[in-house]
């Protein structure tokens, strides 16, 4: 989370923990209710349970798919996502080739230009019949034009809200006002990212919709990965969705006290969606598409595929419920035990990376083991072999070809270990991960596709693209202090503080480094 969040969330939950002046309270639930009284959320509501449909055998994808698994007795097969076109284009291929049902479940989706794209790609399969779930997380979930109610008005299209607030796509005022009076319950939050198709074929990894996610954006993009999951391990993924669509904590868009959308507001944004289609077709981005797919996006291909023993982990949605830790509510002891098991080495790659004091003790006895322990992170975090990716790198990355904004950050949630054990997937090395969110992702026994992250890992960390963290000593001093090595222009480079931080940054991360909040970062 950026600093600020942290500052915000933080806020709220002290504030939450300590009595609260009676006329701070009274005035926030005064305006809390006030804002509540037309837009309200029902929690009595009555909704329907819902099941994955059986794996579909009657399509050509599904045909294909049954003849790739043969011969691969127990294995699932993968095809790794670095480039994010063809991240985007495979999710569109995958949709486009869908005849029975699509489960899409996310902690961010945007109503921006790949948004409305996907959005109008899901529209056209529910008007072939095929039955569409979307399931998103509310916390940051922006509808002004009220995309996602519009889409629940058709008949074979359901959206449900995970932990949401009391009102329907709140203010940033209502949203302060609601997170001082609920501060604990709203600060837990839903992280979980899969793209289910016909029960045959699925996406999971870091990715979010939104145009940061696929290089569409023209300030900042993120460098990430996901997988296309073919085989037992999509069972395994409808399974969680199914546990996550069903419990408590997620509500149909409908469970709220407004003006539900009607067909002819469903024609309405037909309409718009089709002109904003016909206008991505025609932009700089489609042609870039065309310039680095030129066989296709990879779901939309014939092709080979990582075969392994795979399992998917996730935390129960019951997570957000528990005080403290709950061990066996989250997949953090699956994860660890992997990374436990190294003999020789490991790779980490988290865009925050927030080990705390038994994380790094883990970490270090890995290291007195003669583990080489790696960790690719944006954070201006510590640690062994530690590298930062340049907010804005200098040599081309096969992750973000072709892109056209200004800068790129990492948001690739991944664990290798021994090149043999891979690990994709939402969870971030982080507390707020381990004990507030809900994560998920998947455990990998391949050594091909272990190898594939590691060329991720690799090109991310080369000199041009990554600043090196390392301790070094003065030769009359017995005081280690940190400095970042890179390349620029050709040059080697050094400094002593981090490069490309401001002040006040570096203000703001002593502030936070002397605050009692490890278990929130």
């Amino acid at each position: 989370m950026g600093l600020s969040g942290a500052m915000d969330i933080l806020g709220a939950q002290r504030k939450s923990q300590r009595s609260i002046p009676l006329t701070r309270l009274i005035v926030a639930a005064v305006f809390a209710f006030a804002l509540a009284a037309c837009s309200s959320l029902r929690p009595d509501f009555v909704k329907q349970a819902s099941s994955a449909l059986p794996p579909a055998t009657d399509t050509p994808s599904a045909r294909y798919i049954a003849a790739e698994l043969r011969g691969h007795a127990e294995q699932s097969g993968f095809r790794l996502l670095t480039k994010s076109t063809n991240a985007l284009m495979s999710r569109i291929a995958l949709v486009d080739h869908a005849q029975h049902s699509i489960d899409l479940q996310y902690y961010i989706f945007q109503n921006d230009a790949t948004g409305r794209l996907l959005a109008q790609h899901l529209l056209a399969a529910a008007d072939r019949g095929v039955r569409v779930r979307i399931l998103l997380d509310d916390i940051k979930l922006s509808d002004d034009d009220r995309v996602l109610d519009a889409l629940d008005a058709h008949e074979k299209i359901e959206v449900r809200l995970f932990n949401p607030f009391r009102t329907r796509n709140p203010s940033a005022l209502s949203k302060a006002a609601q997170f001082l009076l609920e501060g604990r319950r709203l600060n837990r939050r839903m992280h979980n990212k899969s793209f289910i198709t016909d029960n045959v074929a699925a996406v999971i990894g870091g990715r979010n919709i939104g145009d940061h996610y696929f290089d569409a954006s023209y300030d900042n993009n993120f460098r990430d990965l996901d997988v296309i999951a073919i085989g037992p391990v999509v069972g395994e993924a409808s399974r969680v969705f199914d546990d996550y669509w069903n419990c408590d904590a997620a509500y149909p868009v409908t469970a709220f006290r407004n003006a539900h959308d009607s067909q002819a507001d469903l024609a309405r944004l037909r309409v718009a969606l089709a002109h904003d289609a016909r206008a991505f077709a025609q932009s700089d981005y489609a042609e870039a598409v065309l310039e680095e797919l030129p066989e296709g996006a990879s779901a939309d291909r014939f092709g080979d595929w990582f075969w392994g023993p795979a399992i998917l982990v996730a935390d129960q949605p019951e997570k957000i419920e528990v005080h403290g830790d709950a061990p066996a509510l989250r997949i953090g002891p699956q994860l660890k035990a992997v990374i436990d098991a190294a003999r020789s080495e490991v790779l980490l790659v988290s865009p925050y990376f927030v080990p705390g004091k038994s994380g790094t003790r883990f970490l270090t006895d890995l290291a007195q083991r003669g583990v080489s322990t790696q960790v690719l992170t944006n954070s201006l975090a510590a640690g062994v072999q530690l590298y930062e990716l340049q907010p804005a790198p200098g040599a081309p990355q096969s992750a973000t070809a072709g892109g056209t904004s200004s800068g790129v950050s990492l948001h690739a949630k991944a664990v290798v270990v021994d090149r043999a054990h891979v690990f994709i997937g939402s969870l971030n090395m982080d507390q707020r991960s381990k004990l507030l969110n809900t994560e998920m992702g998947v455990i990998i026994d391949s050594q091909p596709l272990a190898e594939a992250v590691k060329r991720f890992f690799d090109s991310a960390v080369l000199p041009e693209n990554a600043f090196h963290v390392v301790l070094q000593k003065a030769p009359e001093s017995a005081n280690a202090h940190m400095t970042w090595l890179w390349r620029k222009d050709g040059k080697a480079m050094s400094s002593e503080s981090d490069p490309d931080v401001s002040a006040i940054r570096r203000l703001e991360t002593l502030v936070i480094s002397l605050l009692p909040i490890e278990g929130l970062l």
